[in-house]
């Protein structure tokens, strides 16, 4: 059986935030990640995509997005045609107008904390 499939869009090498903490959460929970940062690079040994379209996988699991609501709205096009069976829009970047636009692109968005949806909590990782 294959592992479930996480992108995380505003993956971050800083362990003090959630871009971060979700990479670590996902991954304690058995996940793929593949985290995704137009700086590229690694993070927690992983491999940085510098877009979801760069993603070595169709129709992921999951997308989790931890950006700024103005940058998700640039996004959600490649998003969308990425595939996915579950959208996060965490705590942050689920602005009225992400939400809408993502329902008229046919995405079903989750407004939630995708880390507490694993059944932890952000504060279990800390950033050391």
């Amino acid at each position: 059986m294959s592992k479930p499939t996480v992108a995380i869009l505003g993956a971050s090498s800083d362990r003090s935030k959630y871009g971060n903490k979700s990479v670590r959460a996902h991954l304690d929970q058995g996940y793929d990640v593949y985290p995704v940062n137009p700086k590229g690079g690694q993070i927690e040994g992983l491999t940085v995509y510098p877009t979801l379209a760069e993603v070595p996988v169709e129709d992921l699991d999951r997308v989790s997005v931890y950006l700024p609501p103005h940058v998700t709205l640039g996004l959600l096009e490649e998003i969308a045609a990425k595939g996915c069976r579950e959208f996060w829009l965490n705590p942050g970047a689920d602005a009225p107008e992400v939400v809408e636009r993502a329902e008229q692109l046919g995405l079903r968005p989750i407004v939630a904390c995708s880390i507490v949806d694993l059944g932890t909590s952000p504060g279990d990782f800390a950033a050391s």
